[in-house]
């Protein structure tokens, strides 16, 4: 392929779908990452995209969203990866919230397996994952159904969660960034998710690297409300994906990155299974204390404590680590 059919593909890509990786433009357009770095540099010169941490988007600054077809084919491994691993920090009988998008369905599909477990959710996909899961309850808000995402919004929605209380929510977004915390492109989903993360006492966020240092426009979870992000490992070159996860952690976020490298026992989920090596959880401790589960009673809902073995210097030492790769 002529390097201008390359980037006509390229650009095509980022137009269809809002973001696009650079691992999955490489995958497309069957060359290298280095090439379509290339290929994207000259693209972003002449104004037609801009370059993000590890991809691609439309100019302009904000991303605009893409529907559910184009974001199922999007950083695939990559969201498999962020689901194994935020499916070891769930235990069996709690109660917790999952929110809608691509990367909350692939949990769901591994939550299914997790006996005692109500999950309250707002999205037809998470609730079709969980259907035929005979140890999981299933409860459904209400609402109005939001077509492009498959998704329950609104008034109806927001009612629903009022007085609700669980242990954990795992939400998804459009863009996360250390300033403004986890965003997403459409107001009545901004909203919805706004209460989910009102309902928990915990929030874990699933964003794969592409979303780090992308801001969209309306805020869903500002950064001091967030307890932990599950995310993958940045590209080597991507200096400024691991820059963003080092701010993050310095707010206090705990980071587990998926697909780490490092030996081959890999560690421990909070139900003793073993995480496997490639999906390596790497901690950041928080610095005080967050939003934590109340002490005795609370419905019967418990607790975890998420905090990592070693000490703050050598944790922030692993993030760190990810800026020279």
């Amino acid at each position: 392929m002529f390097a201008a059919e390359r980037r006509q593909l390229i650009l095509e890509m980022v137009r269809a779908n809002g973001a696009v990786s650079l691992r999955e433009l490489a995958r497309v357009v069957q060359t290298s990452e280095v090439t379509v770095r290339r290929d994207v540099r000259a693209l972003e010169a002449e104004g037609l995209l801009d370059r993000r941490h590890g991809g691609a988007v439309l100019p302009g600054g904000f991303t605009r969203e893409s529907g559910f077809p184009q974001k199922s084919h999007l950083a695939t491994a990559e969201k498999t990866a962020i689901a194994d691993l935020a499916a070891n920090l769930v235990e069996e009988g709690e109660a917790i919230v999952v929110g809608a998008g691509t990367t909350t369905q692939e949990l769901a599909r591994r939550l299914a397996r997790v006996p005692g477990l109500t999950v309250v959710t707002n999205s037809l996909l998470v609730a079709q994952a969980l259907a035929h899961a005979n140890r999981v309850e299933v409860v459904m808000t209400g609402g109005t159904l939001r077509g492009s995402n498959y998704a329950l919004v609104g008034s109806g929605a927001e009612q629903s969660l009022h007085g609700l209380r669980v242990s954990r929510a795992f939400l998804s977004g459009s863009g996360l960034t250390a300033e403004r915390g986890l965003s997403t492109s459409n107001m009545l989903s901004a909203s919805v998710d706004r209460a989910l993360v009102q309902a928990a006492a915990e929030v874990v966020v699933l964003a794969d690297h592409t979303k780090l240092g992308t801001d969209t426009m309306f805020q869903t979870v500002p950064t001091d409300l967030i307890t932990r992000l599950v995310t993958d490992e940045p590209p080597a070159h991507d200096d400024r994906a691991a820059t963003e996860l080092q701010a993050l952690a310095d707010q206090g976020v705990q980071i587990a990155v998926a697909g780490g490298q490092g030996g081959s026992a890999g560690s421990a989920g909070p139900g003793g299974d073993a995480v496997p090596a490639r999906q390596q959880r790497r901690d950041v401790p928080l610095p005080g204390p967050r939003r934590q589960v109340p002490g005795g009673g609370g419905g019967g809902l418990r607790s975890t404590s998420m905090l990592g073995e070693q000490g703050p210097g050598a944790e922030r030492a692993r993030v760190a680590d990810l800026r020279r790769r």
